[in-house]
């Protein structure tokens, strides 16, 4: 009897010991106050990244949060976090030399950090997040907020909020070094961006919440640069018909251009600036810049408008391609000259300029295009510049370098491509393979640019890239599959949509995207109304049958995975909350759309078929299938046209589709298209 009773005071001790420990863990249902504690030497760039932790602590906890000076006396009780640099805090700094806390400039290094738990005094434990650096505590901080206080960093864009009801202990994770990104420079390009400046703001310019959000979650996810682009008044803008009917009385406010700098440089990043002479700002004559031994000077004092006079004299990267200065296609002299020694010399007077007037500036060669053979035989600019060689849009690599020549190497990459500019391809895995094999081959981990279009279309492969950045040899592309699904939907739900991603990726074979789709369908419809495609500034192209049999063997292959891709997503649908809507407008909705696309120009590829079998037997009965078909024609535009209207079921993202803002590269289906192509028939009958 004494043994059982022994037993059960030792039961019950061990029991209260137990509920004593767990009761001395911090948790949010405890309502304590929590401090966050700043260096007396802290930078704004340390402020606005702490705050960013209240901000986050607020979306879990209704806890009273205060910022405080390390200066300042420290409670006897709450919750706290000490942050900073071993620079900027003083706590930090002998945490560091006196009690071995694993941070200093150089460990981890530049853009590193760690979570520590220390005591600051009378026993009071601290949660310890601090950088080698302010963007390494930047990066530690944002990391603890994803990982301990499930705040994602994409929460605009995929409307995923954290559970504030969930009892959170802010200690409970294992001390950790956070190393630097292997990549030291991770830019994203603000190029082709027309549908998130246009679904709700003014036309051709960001509202200023769009922006803000893209900087603020480009940020957490490692992007320490952006380069600027549309938003400098690129030359479509202001030349080209189809935005001057958009917005024909476009302007580019050169104070907004400084705003946008100077909130990417509060939140830390660099920006990046193409010194290409078309800008709104001051843009060349055309006539001008195909010829650089005449109009040599007019260059030089563009670019030095451009350092004197602009906000691109705030840049910090400084890039150039080895293209037409206003237009990006290949340089072609109208005075005879030799493009690659051209570009020696350009690069060369360039870069003194820039060092003339930023000297702490980054200057980047992107090869593009013909600029990569152009590297590949005697170009050569100054060994000062960092060469950014380029894939094909898809990430893949058409050219490959033949040497580095001694030449800091780093890449330009797309997470969306012109071509896909609606609908992503989904690539992770193919971002996998070719980037360690540029890594391991050219060392090319010095520099990464990434195309991002529009930005929310492509969050899986801009986060991919991000990933990847960190340790190129870690990265593996079906794990980072799996955790990205499993963050926002339940494991079944997760399972589908990863199968509905990959048969996507797999209808767009051959770099087919949404955007080459519209080609392929105005090349159909030229040769249905026997009308040829007229593209403003260009030559128009003469209808051809043989254009459009081309694509038939592939646009059925893409039906078949299409729709296998549509199957695979309308499945998870049944794993997803109600409510939750970004399983719908990130898996299923972005297939629906490419379908109903690829869906109707195989219609008009069987309308095809049968008006090139009249021509070939003047069999009447064969124009009279095609023109019977106009009526399935119609049914699947509407189609296009009503999704495209309806568009995402969270309502933030009205109009984002909307034909009439979106990118107008290669046209849109339109009613007058089959108005155009019943005339004919009905003309060619007739006859």
């Amino acid at each position: 009897m004494a043994k059982i009773i022994r037993h059960r005071v030792i039961f019950f001790y061990t029991i209260l010991s137990i509920s004593l420990l767990i009761s001395c863990k911090p948790d949010v249902a405890k309502n304590h106050t929590i401090y966050l504690i700043y260096g007396e030497n802290a930078s704004e760039l340390e402020l606005n990244a702490i705050n960013d932790l209240k901000v986050d602590l607020t979306k879990i906890s209704d806890t009273d949060i205060h910022i405080i000076s390390e200066n300042k006396e420290t409670p006897s009780q709450g919750i706290f976090f000490v942050l900073g640099t071993p620079t900027s805090s003083t706590l930090i700094s002998k945490m560091a030399t006196n009690d071995g806390l694993a941070i200093s400039v150089i460990q981890p290094g530049p853009r590193g950090g760690i979570w520590a738990k220390k005591e600051i005094k009378n026993n009071i434990q601290a949660i310890v997040i601090a950088g080698s650096d302010v963007q390494g505590m930047q990066y530690a901080i944002y990391d603890y907020s994803k990982e301990i206080l499930g705040v994602d960093a994409l929460e605009y864009w995929t409307g995923t909020q954290p559970n504030k009801n969930k009892k959170i202990n802010f200690f409970d994770f294992e001390e950790r070094t956070i190393s630097p990104p292997q990549i030291p420079i991770l830019g994203y390009f603000e190029n082709d961006v027309d549908e998130l400046a246009n679904y709700r703001g003014k036309l051709l310019e960001y509202d200023w919440e769009s922006y803000t959000e893209l900087i603020n979650s480009l940020v957490r996810m490692r992007y320490n640069a952006i380069q600027l682009f549309d938003m400098l008044g690129r030359p479509e803008f202001f030349t080209r018909p189809e935005y001057k009917k958009l917005n024909p009385d476009y302007k580019l406010r050169v104070s907004y251009v400084d705003s946008l700098i100077n909130y990417a440089h509060e939140k830390g990043m660099m920006v990046q600036i193409d010194i290409s002479l078309g800008y709104k700002i001051k843009p060349l004559d055309q006539n001008k810049a195909d010829c650089w031994t005449d109009y040599k000077q007019d260059w030089i004092d563009t670019w030095t408008y451009y350092f004197e006079e602009t906000p691109f004299a705030k840049a910090d990267i400084f890039s150039l391609r080895p293209r037409n200065q206003v237009w990006d296609w290949e340089y072609k002299s109208s005075c005879g000259e030799d493009k690659t020694e051209v570009f020696n010399e350009v690069y060369q007077v360039l870069g003194d300029l820039i060092d003339k007037h930023n000297p702490n500036a980054k200057k980047v060669l992107v090869c593009y295009a013909d600029g990569m053979e152009m590297f590949n035989n005697n170009f050569s600019p100054p060994k000062d510049w960092l060469v950014a060689w380029s894939d094909d849009g898809f990430s893949g690599f058409k050219h490959l370098p033949e040497s580095t020549k001694g030449y800091d190497f780093g890449t330009y990459m797309h997470a969306g491509f012109w071509l896909n500019h609606t609908v992503h391809d989904p690539y992770p895995n193919k971002i996998d393979t070719i980037m360690k094999s540029m890594v391991r081959k050219y060392k090319a981990d010095k520099y990464c640019l990434v195309n991002g279009q529009t930005f929310r279309p492509f969050l899986l492969n801009m986060e991919a890239f991000s990933e990847l950045s960190k340790n190129v040899e870690a990265f593996d592309g079906d794990t980072f599959y799996k955790e990205w699904t499993q963050r926002y939907f339940n494991n079944e739900a997760a399972d589908f949509a990863i199968k509905s991603m990959k048969k996507l990726h797999e209808a767009q074979l051959n770099r087919g995207g949404y955007v080459e789709h519209l080609w392929e369908i105005r090349e159909t419809v030229s040769y249905l109304s026997n009308s040829p495609i007229r593209r403003p500034g260009k030559t128009p192209v003469p209808f051809n049958y043989e254009a459009v049999a081309e694509n038939y063997e592939h646009i059925d292959k893409r039906l078949t995975l299409a729709k296998e891709s549509l199957d695979f997503a309308t499945k998870g649908l049944q794993f997803v909350s109600e409510g939750d809507n970004f399983y719908n407008d990130y898996i299923v909705l972005p297939i629906h759309l490419y379908l109903d696309l690829i869906d109707f120009e195989n219609c008009l590829h069987r309308m095809s078929k049968f008006k090139r079998a009249f021509e070939e037997t003047n069999d009447n009965s064969e124009l009279a299938k095609a023109i019977q078909l106009l009526d399935e024609a119609h049914k699947k535009l509407d189609i296009i046209l009503k999704r495209s209207l309806e568009g995402d079921k969270n309502k933030k993202w009205k109009n984002w589709y909307n034909p009439e803002i979106r990118r107008p590269n290669n046209g849109f289906p339109s009613k007058e298209m089959l108005e155009a192509i019943h005339t004919n028939l009905m003309k060619i009958k007739s006859n």
